[in-house]
């Protein structure tokens, strides 16, 4: 049990036998609302009793696997903080990749319509519209729970040109037809065994596995994509390292051309694009 009173120093030293380094730092910045930049140059501040508690049950929560951006509620992606909980996935970096080759495809200063589906906290949705803001961005997701998380985040970012509707993929978008549509959809294999370790156990299931081998939401996807993209349209997914054949082959069947997989920094397939005539 820590001491009564502790100060910050002696609290992150503690704390860092405990946990990684960089957890530790953020929780105690968290508890104490203040940066991490803070906690250095008050390295000596006693820390009150009611905030040692607040990181204490925050730090016996990490132990316990609890994903840092549930336990501060917020995380951060492309230029955004942004709100999470565990209706939303928590975003990854590389799935900033599918954002940066989706604003390749989007002119600046012009009009563009764009959907993202299954969007969660609205991570890549908001991306592109803060990035694009004569774009009308249309956002999807069949959990309510997560499309209010998105649309608080929207609110909080100021970003005012996307709309957000409740519905299983594309379902809430009629006869509507996009210019981009870009998804991150489940794409993990039911039953992998990563699906019990690290953040994965926190996170909800139906936002990350999808059939026996983890394809089946790209695969509606695919099968409805083409009646909803204009001529010229792209279609972006992202995807499991190793199933960059598997989507290529599928958007190849569907009629797409210039079918293409892209890897991320570590050199792994991650998004598949391809373009309709």
């Amino acid at each position: 049990m820590p001491k009564p009173f502790m100060n910050v120093a002696d609290l992150l030293a503690r704390a860092r036998g405990q946990v990684d380094g960089v957890d530790a730092d953020t929780l105690l910045a968290h508890a104490l609302g203040k940066d991490r930049s803070w906690l250095f140059a008050h390295a000596k501040d006693v820390v009150p009793a009611e905030l040692m508690a607040s990181f204490e049950s925050m730090l016996q929560r990490r132990i316990a696997g609890e994903p840092v951006a549930y336990l501060t509620g917020r995380h951060g992606f492309w230029t955004l903080d942004l709100e999470v909980g565990p209706a939303t996935l928590i975003p990854r970096p590389e799935t900033e990749l599918l954002v940066e080759l989706a604003l390749a495809r989007i002119p600046e200063r012009q009009p563009a319509h764009i959907a993202d589906l299954g969007t969660g906290s609205g991570a890549i949705a908001l991306a592109i519209a803060s990035e694009r803001p004569q774009a009308r961005v249309i956002a999807t997701d069949v959990s309510t729970a997560a499309l209010e998380v998105a649309r608080r985040n929207a609110v909080h970012q100021e970003i005012a040109n996307v709309e957000f509707r409740c519905g299983d993929w594309f379902a809430p978008l009629q006869s509507e037809t996009f210019d981009i549509i870009a998804s991150n959809p489940p794409y993990i294999a039911e039953g992998d065994p990563h699906l019990d370790k690290g953040d994965l156990r926190f996170e909800p299931a139906m936002a990350l596995s999808c059939g026996p081998d983890g394809l089946n939401a790209i695969r509606t996807i695919v099968g409805h994509a083409g009646a909803h993209l204009d001529a010229g349209g792209w279609l972006l997914l992202e995807h499991g390292w190793d199933q960059g054949d598997a989507v290529r082959g599928m958007l190849a069947d569907a009629g797409f051309i210039d079918v293409e997989t892209v890897r991320d920094l570590e050199g792994r397939d991650r998004v598949t694009l391809a373009h309709r005539l």
